[in-house]
């Protein structure tokens, strides 16, 4: 179907097309840009699919790169960006779940649309012909529907991370996965594992980043996280027989990353912080459950996983020591609070109170209200020792290592162990920090060890 609506296609775009058209090939915009274009979205970059081999576009652009020549791409830099150009082609064999084992060059569009993974991906664009829609991808955009083009089981086992594609797209765009769509997914989920780690957390994150990450459900009923992430199966299953819950496990993290602002971090420390939860299970005399020690279990399964899925160790580093912190009951006390501010640091003491106000909310509404309110006295007193400049690290301690070498102290484990207790006598006392009476407190320290 060619529809004749309007699509803004910036300037470089056009002039690729142009060339190509005027060259005497068949050129489009296609893909990704062309449903965020109908959806009024900006897109992030502009695929554009030509009858030209790739040899041809060589020839008539000057600066290319052989970005995926083998597979009939290259990239044509227009002011320092790369645009994507890819010849139609025919998808051979897939024998690993992602390659083709051959490609065939072809003149035909609808044949290289119709190996593309879902309707509203398979849509191309031209301001001479307008828009071109084989597959209904624009009813499916309207109905907000994913849809495999053609046979669902063929588009998936060409390349099985395309069943996380399909959630990942509904999650971003609140779609509905359609329903033999779905039920190709649960065939062949278990096809996932030949996909590599790097691309399942790719994809992973930006579910998990999407406006809808709750729709992560979706990965475990269609049996995708049994194959990299069963933790989460264990605790969808989960029962909470305690006062303080109101869903299993799993519907309780599900209901967490809805309630936590849309951060990478916070996502993934919601998804993991309490996967601990079923190897901790013991229930008591009276019937409740009880979870001691989950948030060290679920910092360990965080750690595993996250390396397995080749996520970057600061921001894993990140993570875990939320997930290890985020059952913390904190005292709204100054004293508490700085110690704890300490422990962490400034910025993600502020993260934790974020990671335990959708922890709190995902809970029954059993003492919510008392939760929330001293989780607000605790955010107050944190916000005015921040105003107030209050010492809560060796940065703004205000004396330093050099300043005790100079009355005897030598550098090494003495030296950082006397700072860390000036620094743990001005969490107690912030008037301390003055350089004198730190100055008083050392060499009363080391006259105390040279005595011992």
């Amino acid at each position: 179907m060619r529809s004749f609506m309007h699509i803004n296609v910036p300037r470089e775009v056009s002039h690729i097309i142009q060339t190509l058209t005027e060259a005497g090939y068949e050129a489009y915009a296609v893909g990704g840009c062309i449903r965020d274009s109908l959806l009024r979205r900006i897109p992030s970059d502009w695929d554009i699919t030509t009858s030209a081999t790739p040899a041809q576009v060589k020839e008539l652009f000057g600066h290319t790169i052989d970005t995926g020549i083998a597979h009939g791409t290259v990239t044509v830099m227009r002011s320092g960006v790369g645009y994507e150009i890819t010849t139609y082609r025919i998808d051979g064999e897939y024998e690993d779940g992602r390659h083709p084992k051959q490609v065939t060059f072809t003149a035909s569009l609808r044949e290289d649309l119709r190996r593309r993974d879902f309707t509203i991906n398979a849509m191309a664009y031209n301001e001479t012909e307008g828009l071109i829609d084989l597959f209904g991808g624009m009813e499916d955009l309207e109905n907000g529907v994913i849809r495999a083009v053609g046979e669902p089981m063929e588009r998936f086992s060409e390349d099985a991370l395309r069943m996380m594609r399909a959630v990942r797209f509904a999650a971003q765009l609140d779609f509905a996965v359609e329903e033999k769509t779905a039920e190709a997914i649960c065939n062949l989920a278990r096809t996932l594992q030949r996909i590599s780690a790097e691309r399942i957390q790719t994809e992973l994150v930006k579910l998990l980043v999407s406006p809808h990450p709750e729709k992560i459900r979706l990965l475990y009923e269609y049996g995708l996280t049994a194959v990299f992430l069963p933790e989460f199966d264990a605790a969808m299953k989960q029962e909470q027989h305690n006062p303080h819950h109101a869903y299993t496990v799993g519907v309780h993290t599900i209901e967490s990353l809805r309630g936590i602002e849309n951060d990478r971090v916070l996502r993934l420390t919601m998804l993991f912080h309490d996967l601990g939860k079923p190897a901790c299970h013991k229930t008591d005399e009276q019937g409740i459950d009880h979870f001691k020690g989950h948030p060290e279990v679920s910092t360990k399964i965080a750690q595993e996983k996250m390396r397995a899925l080749k996520f970057d160790r600061a921001g894993m580093d990140r993570v875990e020591r939320l997930i290890r912190a985020h059952d913390i009951r904190i005292e709204p006390t100054k004293k508490a609070v700085r110690k704890l501010m300490s422990r962490l640091g400034e910025e993600e003491f502020f993260l934790l109170l974020k990671v335990q106000d959708a922890d709190i909310h995902a809970q029954s509404d059993y003492l919510r209200k008392e939760k929330l309110e001293r989780q607000q006295e605790v955010k107050r007193l944190a916000e005015e020792i921040v105003a107030d400049g209050e010492c809560i690290s060796l940065r703004t301690l205000e004396v330093g290592g050099k300043d005790l070498m100079e009355i005897g102290f030598e550098k090494g484990p003495s030296l950082g162990g006397e700072l860390a207790r000036l620094l743990e006598a001005v969490l107690e006392e912030p008037s301390l920090n003055e350089y004198e009476t730190l100055m008083t407190l050392a060499k009363k320290h080391l006259a105390g060890s040279a005595e011992g």
